[in-house]
């Protein structure tokens, strides 16, 4: 795939253009501000969205084919994981002999 041209080239070409067009006797003219090179009746050029040529492109049709062969091949069955519970955990106050709370445990059921 071709590269598209970097920032410093294309200043490169543009001032190399530039230099050329004055070279040849061409003038720069310069407009003031709020001032537009273009006529009002007329509207502006448009502006190319795509200027890249379509490129072809590689089928790969019988790749992914292979791909999906062998992942057929590799398909195993899978074991059913038996997991077991967590135990549920609860608080429970734990009392002196005498009905006063003492203090408070987690207990697993």
């Amino acid at each position: 795939m071709k590269k598209p041209p970097s920032k410093t080239d294309l200043r490169e070409k543009l001032v190399a253009q530039t230099a050329a067009f004055l070279s040849a006797g061409g003038t720069v003219r310069q407009f003031s501000a709020g001032e537009s090179a273009y006529d009002r009746d007329t509207p502006p050029p448009p502006t190319p969205l795509f200027e890249a040529r379509s490129v072809s492109r590689t089928p790969l049709t019988d790749v992914i084919a292979a791909l999906d062969a062998r992942r057929a091949n590799k398909k195993r069955q899978r074991t059913r994981v038996v997991r077991r519970r967590t135990p549920k955990r609860r608080k429970q106050t734990l009392y002196d002999d005498f009905g006063e709370p003492l203090r408070v445990i987690w207990v697993e059921e």
